[in-house]
């Protein structure tokens, strides 16, 4: 943790509070007034939670990681377990692998060597999913089911602490469900669909913060905007400075790059986007990059064999 953040903070722990109460209103009074109203709060707090879990396995809201991971351990978001993206994203952390497809758990690049063994038909979707409107469409799809399958892996392999993740996921899964299904007056299945809406709606966030690029410091990526994405995204638009400073909390971020606007620039070599409209404009229907790693020749042996991470 930062020396500088307080020991407790106050912004972060009120829009925890916030983003609950938020949640037992559209999932209640909001539903019984308007479903299609409480589906769109829904979706937009259970993506605005997954932000808010990021910043507790960064050290936030408090100095207790017990503290911090029991204020967000209600597994809102159905979909993925906060222990396995605690590990992976703390393991991404090394910017040294960022977007390798061994050693990057967040990478969405594959080895040119696994790629062209794939079938048509696989190589076709993973293309889609290289669009944007792709991504928020089926990458919640394939990462799930990709994740799923490695973890189950790991887990016969030996790996007891990913089971251990799953296994208290969905505990944390148990306290939502019930009250949807007796509390709340929204159909169970709209808030399923809120939730795999809601982790789409994340992987505009994820879509392009790293690029493949030679030198490290130019794979994060600065997306200027400061609308609504932005903040549910909390601020995790400005990505180079979050790799810059993984400790500071998502308010101080904008300040961060304010103040070394031109040196942020500089040391991502120019990997920048006025706003997520921009992103939208350019990508919604268009590939960023191609499925293979472009950096990584096409007769390379694997030295590791790896299964797809977790992408969150």
């Amino acid at each position: 943790m930062n020396a500088s953040v307080p020991v407790v903070e106050w912004r972060t722990l009120s829009l925890i509070a916030l983003c609950y109460l938020g949640l037992g209103l559209s999932t209640t009074l909001i539903a019984d007034f308007s479903i299609g109203l409480a589906f769109v709060l829904t979706t937009l707090l259970i993506t605005l939670h997954s932000s808010l879990q990021h910043e507790a396995l960064h050290g936030h809201p408090t100095r207790h990681r017990w503290l911090n991971e029991l204020l967000i351990f209600p597994a809102v978001g159905l979909i993925v377990p906060y222990g396995r993206f605690r590990d992976t994203h703390l393991a991404h952390h090394h910017d040294e692998i960022l977007t390798d497809p061994y050693d990057d758990p967040e990478t969405n690049y594959l080895d040119p060597k696994v790629w062209v063994a794939l079938p048509y038909w696989l190589q076709l979707v993973l293309r889609v999913n290289n669009t944007l409107l792709g991504r928020i469409l089926l990458g919640p799809m394939i990462s799930t089911i990709s994740f799923i399958r490695s973890d189950i892996r790991a887990a016969i392999g030996g790996q007891y602490k990913i089971a251990l993740c799953w296994s208290l996921h969905l505990i944390g899964i148990v306290p939502v469900l019930w009250w949807v299904a007796t509390i709340g007056s929204m159909p169970l299945w709209v808030y399923v669909a809120a939730s795999y809406l809601g982790f789409g709606i994340l992987k505009i966030r994820t879509f392009l913060e790293h690029r493949a690029f030679e030198a490290a410091q130019g794979r994060s990526v600065v997306i200027e905007d400061r609308g609504l994405l932005a903040f549910l995204f909390l601020n995790n638009n400005f990505h180079a400075v979050h790799h810059a400073h993984p400790g500071a909390p998502w308010y101080r971020l904008p300040r961060l790059y304010e103040k070394d606007r031109d040196g942020y620039l500089d040391r991502n070599n120019g990997y920048f986007y006025p706003s997520y409209l921009t992103v939208l404009g350019r990508y919604f229907l268009h590939a960023k990059d191609p499925v293979p790693h472009p950096l990584r020749p096409l007769g390379q042996a694997a030295l590791k064999v790896n299964a797809r991470p977790l992408r969150q």
